[in-house]
Formats: C-alpha cells, sequence, structure tokens
C-alpha cells in the first residue's frame, strides 16, 4: 500500500485534533501560542486581533518554529475561523493605567468584550471560552452573562498563576519540587486573594507535621511575608520588566491541555459559583475539576473560619466590580 500524500496525512491528523483560538495577540496572548506550539495539543492555531498586521506578524514568527517542533496551521483569522474551536483564549484588552481603578478598567475592557463574545458565540457555539483579561473575574462573570453560554464553558484564568506563584516559592523555601507542593490561592485574581495555609501539604502532610518528619525550620511568623510576596509578584515583575505573560501563558496550556485531553485536572481557576462558602452569582476562583465539557465540578474546599471570612470578602470586593458593569441580558 502506496503512503498517503502529505497535504492527506496532515488533513485527517487535523481533523481529528482540536482547533484553538486565540483573541488578542499581545504579549499574553502571544506567548500562550507559543506555549502550544511548543505543547502540540492541537494542530491548527489562529490568531485573531483587532491590528490584523499584529496578528499575521506573530503567526509568521511562531510559524517559523515548526521546524524544530511539529507541524502545526498557524494562521492569522478572523472570527468565522472560530467555526469548529474546542477552545477560544481571550487575551485582548487594555492594560490599566497607572492610577486607574479595577472598576475603571473593568469598564474599558467590558467594551472590548461587547465587539469580541458575541462573534465568537456566534460562530463557535459550542468551544469553551477562557478568559486571561484582566480584571480577570469580573469579565469572566460578564462573559458568562453576554454570551448565554452555560456556566461550564466560561472559564477564568484565576489565581492559577497566583497558585503556582505559592507552590513555586514553598518549594524554594523547603527545597523540594513545587510539583511536590500542594497548596491554594483561592478567590479574586487579586489583592484579596486568599492563601489556604489550613489545606497545604507537603507529601501528604501538612506544613507543620512535614517541618517535624523532616526538622526543616517551619514557617512560624512567615506565612503573610510569604503570602506577600506571592500576591505582589506581579508588581515587582511589571516594575523590572514591564509585563508578566510567560507564566500566565503556561497556565493558560495546562488549563487547555485538562480540557483538549479530558484529564479532570483540579486547578484553581475562576468560574461561577453558587453556595460555596456562602458565596454565589459571582465569579471566583476555587479548585475546579477541568476536562473535556470545560469546569466539570467546583470544589468548595474546607476552610478555617479565617479563610472562610477572607474568601467572603475577597467575593464581595470582586462583586463591586461587577456591579459597575453594564450587565447585558444573555444573547439568544
Amino acid at each position: 500500500m502506496g503512503r498517503w500524500p502529505i497535504t492527506r496525512r496532515f488533513a485527517v491528523f487535523t481533523a481529528q485534533r482540536p482547533k484553538v483560538v486565540i483573541v488578542g495577540t499581545g504579549m499574553v496572548g502571544a506567548t500562550f501560542g507559543y506555549a502550544l506550539l511548543w505543547s502540540g495539543l492541537t494542530p491548527e492555531i489562529i490568531l485573531i486581533d483587532v491590528n490584523r498586521a499584529r496578528a499575521s506578524g506573530e503567526a509568521m514568527d511562531l510559524s517559523h518554529a515548526m521546524p524544530f517542533h511539529r507541524p502545526i496551521n498557524i494562521r492569522a483569522g478572523d472570527y468565522p475561523d472560530c467555526v469548529g474551536a474546542t477552545v477560544v483564549a481571550i487575551a485582548a484588552g487594555a492594560a490599566q493605567r497607572p492610577g486607574e481603578t479595577r472598576p475603571e478598567l473593568a469598564q474599558r475592557n467590558a467594551r472590548v468584550f461587547d465587539e469580541i463574545i458575541p462573534q465568537v458565540v456566534r460562530y463557535a457555539p459550542e468551544a469553551i471560552l477562557l478568559i486571561a483579561t484582566n480584571p480577570v473575574d469580573s469579565l469572566t462573570y460578564y462573559t458568562w452573562r453576554l454570551s448565554g453560554l452555560p456556566p461550564n464553558q466560561v472559564i477564568g484564568a484565576g489565581t492559577i498563576l497566583d497558585t503556582a506563584r505559592l507552590r513555586y516559592v514553598l518549594g524554594a523555601r523547603f527545597g523540594v519540587d513545587p510539583r511536590s507542593v500542594h497548596a491554594y490561592i483561592v478567590g479574586e485574581h487579586g489583592d484579596t486573594e486568599v492563601p489556604l495555609w489550613s489545606s497545604a501539604t507537603i507529601a501528604g502532610m501538612s506544613i507543620d507535621e512535614y517541618c517535624m518528619v523532616t526538622g526543616a525550620p517551619c514557617l512560624d511568623g512567615e506565612r503573610e511575608q510569604i503570602f506577600a510576596q506571592v500576591r505582589d509578584a506581579a508588581y515587582h515583575i511589571i516594575e523590572l520588566k514591564g509585563a508578566t505573560y510567560y507564566a500566565i501563558a503556561s497556565g493558560m496550556e495546562r488549563i487547555v491541555e485538562s480540557i483538549l485531553r479530558d484529564q479532570h485536572t483540579i486547578l484553581t481557576v475562576s468560574g461561577l459559583l453558587e453556595n460555596c462558602h456562602g458565596v454565589s452569582d459571582v465569579c471566583i476562583s476555587v479548585p475546579m475539576v477541568i476536562g473535556r465539557q470545560g469546569i466539570e465540578r467546583t470544589l468548595c474546599v474546607p476552610m478555617s473560619p479565617e479563610e472562610e471570612a477572607r474568601f467572603q470578602a475577597s467575593a464581595r470586593a470582586v462583586r463591586e466590580v461587577i456591579d459597575t458593569l453594564p450587565l447585558p441580558q444573555p444573547v439568544a
């Protein structure tokens, strides 16, 4: 039997694997595109940007990396190219200006989303929407309301990066692989986020137990210092280099991997909560099971009374931002 022509083989390969669309090709969107290229998760990546030339340039640059990775169809496109997409990631929007409040930023980016979300839903009503634009929690809620999609199809990147930062810092503190640290940041992706120290573990042991077993110096009064290091990391990075994009792009790639491979990975992402520690009708982060259907389960993990109070305060802070937005009626 003769071999299929290359075009035929690639067509079959493409048909069996999903397409990912990235709307917004700034530093986060473009770096996410590179993370997808590196991962080999999808044979087709479409880049959409209001600046078509920027999207074309990023697509060309990424395409030239293919000889070092694997064949992928990467190109600039428009909203009709969302047809058949499994995931549409939204990284478009304005950065926060000096002195600008989060409600003001949310209002500006909500206007951007007014142009994007209806178009995406028109062409890809079955797609999972992954929101990375800040303020991510209020915009995830806004997207859910604007799109008319079931809440499982709308995921915000949430505190996936904050959780990764906490695990990194704890891993460095105790000299272990951060992947062996299990600790969560929940709530808002922002100043009111909450570290769940009560459920943090290393090798299945609480941090205090781990210190007792290994003889490592325990945290004692370091917890707030470590949390401040995690919470304020973005400010320090922006001060040093102007923006953050590598780590959040990696987190987005991890979310997409769990969706495309139906891995049911537990990740701290932002989604609609209903009666979770007294919090309802707001999008903030708790551990959620992510699979082919998007958010497949929300895990209201145990919290100490102090953690629960801070979590509820974080939800109120996000709700205050949401309430400043011109919430739309869902599209039919």
